[in-house]
């Protein structure tokens, strides 16, 4: 059976809210999914499954979170993502969403096939929000 694993950090719960949207949009598609906070990921998570979503709220002046989420991002650029579908999201308060068009770059320079543009929802999802994360997670393992 295929499987996806969601790893995220939400510092208010409003990336929380949409990877467990992003879950259930996986669990539609009948993949298996791990849902886990960064804190408690490892990069081999990463490596044994078949579709990876990442999240992580822009953070200060648009960057990813610095202590869990940036850390693990970094350790992943040894990380073979040949065929491995990746999705990325998160939330925001403000901006542009420079945070995410770097971390698309990034991931793109990984390796990684970035499933569509990265999601972001301002603040906390509404019914639109959780519907986006929803498809994001159909999409994902499509």
């Amino acid at each position: 059976m295929k499987k996806a694993v969601i790893i995220y950090w939400s510092g208010t719960g409003n990336t929380e809210a949409m990877a467990q949207s992003i879950s259930e949009g996986v669990k539609n598609k009948g993949v298996e999914v791990d849902l886990v906070t960064v804190d408690n990921a490892d990069v081999s998570m990463v490596e044994n499954a078949d579709f990876v979503a990442l999240g992580c709220p822009s953070m200060g002046a648009e960057v990813l979170e610095e202590y869990s989420m940036e850390p693990f991002v970094e350790s992943l650029k040894d990380v073979s993502f040949g065929g491995k579908k990746l999705a990325l999201f998160g939330s925001y308060d403000w901006g542009d969403g420079q945070w995410m068009r770097d971390w698309e770059e990034r991931m793109s320079d990984y390796g990684a096939d970035i499933v569509g543009d990265g999601l972001m929802v301002h603040l906390t999802p509404d019914s639109d929000g959780e519907q986006q994360c929803k498809e994001l997670g159909e999409k994902l393992v499509g």
